[in-house]
């Protein structure tokens, strides 16, 4: 199950590694077991702000990468044999 909240990180000092993981584990913890109704309200509040932080993370990075190939992206096309 998800860490207690007195040592758990703030979601915001969470590399997209870290809240990712934790994230899952949050999934899991909801999905397998029977948890006390304020228990899982709070596993589904921390669940929320995980995902807005993945989701930040990753528009972040897609700045970056637009940055780097001067605004245009290309489509990724796979090799064909």
């Amino acid at each position: 199950m998800a860490k207690s909240k007195s040592t758990q990180k703030p979601v915001e000092e969470l590399t997209y590694e870290e809240a990712l993981a934790e994230l899952e584990g949050i999934v899991e913890a909801l999905e397998g077991e029977q948890n006390p109704l304020e228990e899982a309200l709070k596993l589904y509040e921390r669940g929320q702000a995980l995902t807005a932080r993945c989701g930040a993370l990753l528009e972040s990075a897609q700045l970056k990468v637009q940055k780097l190939a001067g605004e245009t992206l290309l489509e990724f096309e796979e090799e064909t044999e």
